[in-house]
């Protein structure tokens, strides 16, 4: 099993945000819960180097309700050395820690060649790719007041269609080797009466980049309380061909590798014996209860 999904979020009373025996901590449960190789992908936003790129996109977005929102969340998050997290990732895979070196990037508009380029400067095995908000909206940020009243007062199909267009443009950039979380706009639980031909949608984006898509066990902790993606999605995603990595958005080390044999089950269920492995941002298949 894989778990190609793990954020090094600091521990709040250290000033010290990145560790080497965290990561080794890391691959203790991970081994306990049956997974034998983990992929470190913090948030591509918590680092200095990126906001550096991507400026403050978030003014030229036009005035939203929830645009003091997004300039708080990123003066609070984009204070990391990428240089750094990558430096503390190779040296923990030169110890011999069952690790790669991946980040989670977000998608930014118009803006993933110059995002990509900063990247390709380092030794990334595997970057995978996720839409946190449309505009200045952080849907999925459960816990702020203002992100979730925008749901009350948006149009929930709108928002599902604006999501499946973000994953298509996503997509074709081909900027990305795995979707991490690829409905992830059901988090809070609103959701379509018919999310089928939505699925369809980006279940052809997908397949006309052959990315890889991510199983994760991080949705059955939300709100909406099911796995991502929802087993209809999924059914599409391997009628497809589509390769697939599992994951449990680990933000700590209680959640690492947090029901790896269910997402399995899962998958065997439909025929998926395989899984995508990432080395130098290259993808090799590896038997699923390896």
């Amino acid at each position: 099993m894989l778990d190609y999904h793990l954020h090094l979020w600091p521990h709040e009373e250290s000033s010290v945000w990145f560790r080497l025996d965290q990561i080794a901590d890391y691959c203790e449960r991970a081994r306990a819960n049956g997974v034998s190789e983990l992929a470190l992908t913090e948030h591509a936003h918590r680092f200095a180097d990126v906001r550096a790129v991507v400026g403050d996109f978030w003014e030229r977005q036009g005035h939203e309700p929830t645009s003091a929102t997004m300039a708080a969340y990123w003066e609070f998050h984009a204070r990391n050395s990428l240089e750094e997290y990558v430096t503390l990732a190779q040296r923990a895979k030169d110890e011999g820690l069952p690790v790669k070196i991946g980040l989670e990037v977000d998608y930014y508009r118009g803006q993933m060649a110059e995002v990509a380029e900063l990247f390709a400067q380092y030794p990334f095995d595997v970057l995978i790719g996720s839409v946190h908000w449309l505009g200045t909206w952080q849907f999925d940020d459960i816990d702020n007041e203002v992100n979730m009243h925008e749901w009350t007062v948006r149009d929930v199909d709108e928002s599902w269609r604006r999501y499946a267009e973000a994953l298509d443009e996503l997509c074709a950039t081909r900027s990305v080797d795995v979707l991490a979380h690829p409905d992830l706009i059901k988090v809070a639980g609103y959701r379509v009466a018919t999310p089928e031909p939505l699925w369809d949608a980006m279940a052809e984006s997908a397949a006309r980049v052959d990315v890889s898509l991510e199983c994760s066990s991080a949705g059955w902790k939300k709100p909406v309380a099911e796995q991502y993606p929802a087993e209809g999605f999924l059914d599409r995603l391997v009628a497809k061909g589509l390769t697939f990595t599992t994951a449990s958005d680990a933000h700590g080390l209680e959640r690492v590798g947090e029901r790896a044999g269910d997402l399995a089950a899962m998958l065997e269920a439909r025929g998926v014996t395989r899984l995508a492995s990432y080395r130098a941002r290259r993808r090799e298949m590896v038997d699923l209860r390896a």
